[in-house]
């Protein structure tokens, strides 16, 4: 496939080609901004000035709201008490976090190995900070379900871990950027962004605001990877692109969150998670998910605006996404993406914290 020099790659196991003497000297400027930006946003979790995970949690309600919950308003909720809801919610809370934190080691796990394999040092270095940033991540989310749940973290989801273990392992290079940078990640700026949003747990609330302002930057590395390298495809490299794609958010959109994917949750109150998925089919039918998408945070608006302004979708797909939402509308709004505003008001607060933090060193005169 045509390659813009930035993401040129060597085999992982070809050693030999990372130290050549050439290789060091051809070096893109594509990702300076991005690396020179990394310190602006650190952040660390075992720090309160940063985020404080002793803070208790504020009265009996629920981590998120009960609409929430994809069993709400649906036969389920009429078989369950008060008490059964509220700690349904609290157990569908803890099967997102613990996912997502999944998800997280998937993005760290994956960016390790764009480090065995970019030749170009800018790509390298860019790879190897989000390394170091998705570890925080893991770290952070961690200590979230520590701090909530008594550590208690539930296993991967099906979809989740299927489609982590194969952008990791995968040596085709535009899989692991479209499934990880753009969707994957596009799919976690999403769900952070409604996170801070809806969360009724300020410490939920500011994990997903730190996490985001990393998050950010990785999700702008595939967007400069979509404009460097696809306007210099062939058909047939593009429509392998655009197939990769379609593939992964139909994975997405069906799969992500469903009964099956929840269904250790479910038997603590008595529910077969098939009874579950028919209740919920029978309320959440594909117009409910298009109304769905109509509102601005959707995770999964967000993911075709995403593709839609990366070049990805063309007339080829262009109707597969259409029947979800309203493309033309999509292109007419602008490149900020949903989540850039929370971003960027936590970095604010970071600049503040780390401005505190730096010791001012003076030189001793000489005798």
């Amino acid at each position: 496939m045509a390659t813009d020099p930035a993401y040129r790659t060597a085999d992982p196991d070809d050693f030999a080609a990372m130290i050549d003497p050439g290789r060091y000297a051809r070096r893109s400027s594509d990702f300076e901004e991005i690396i020179a930006r990394t310190e602006e946003h650190f952040w660390n979790p075992e720090d309160r000035d940063y985020v404080d995970f002793s803070a208790p949690w504020p009265g009996d309600d629920t981590i998120v709201p009960f609409w929430f919950v994809l069993e709400n308003n649906t036969a389920v909720w009429d078989r369950l008490d008060e008490g059964q809801r509220i700690a349904l919610t609290n157990e569908s809370a803890r099967w997102s976090v613990s996912n997502i934190l999944h998800g997280e080691q998937g993005a760290l796990s994956l960016s390790a190995s764009l480090c065995d394999i970019f030749l170009d040092p800018g790509a390298q270095e860019y790879a190897a900070n989000q390394v170091r940033e998705e570890a925080r991540h893991v770290h952070a989310f961690s200590r979230y379900v520590q701090a909530r749940f008594a550590g208690r973290i539930f296993p991967v989801g099906d979809t989740v871990g299927r489609l982590l273990g194969e952008l990791v392992a995968t040596p085709v290079v535009y899989k692991k950027i479209v499934g990880m940078q753009m969707l994957v990640e596009g799919v976690a700026m999403g769900a952070f962004t409604t996170l801070y949003k809806i969360a009724q747990d300020p410490l939920l609330r500011r994990v997903c605001q730190l996490v985001m302002t990393d998050e950010a930057f990785h999700h702008k590395f595939g967007k400069i990877w979509a404009h460097a390298t696809l306007p210099q495809l062939g058909e047939a490299e593009h429509n392998a692109v655009e197939d990769w794609a379609r593939e992964c958010f139909d994975t997405l959109l069906f799969n992500l969150v469903n009964p099956e994917q929840k269904r250790l949750i479910y038997p603590q109150f008595g529910l077969d998670w098939e009874w579950v998925r028919d209740a919920v089919l029978e309320a959440r039918t594909d117009e409910h998910r298009r109304s769905l998408m109509q509102r601005s945070s959707n995770v999964f608006r967000t993911l075709i605006k995403t593709l839609l302004k990366a070049g990805v979708i063309t007339e080829r797909t262009r109707a597969h996404y259409a029947m979800w939402v309203d493309l033309d509308e999509l292109s007419a709004e602008g490149d900020r993406m949903v989540g850039d505003e929370v971003a960027e008001e936590g970095i604010r607060s970071l600049k503040e914290i780390n401005a505190g933090k730096r010791k001012v060193v003076r030189k001793v005169p000489a005798a």
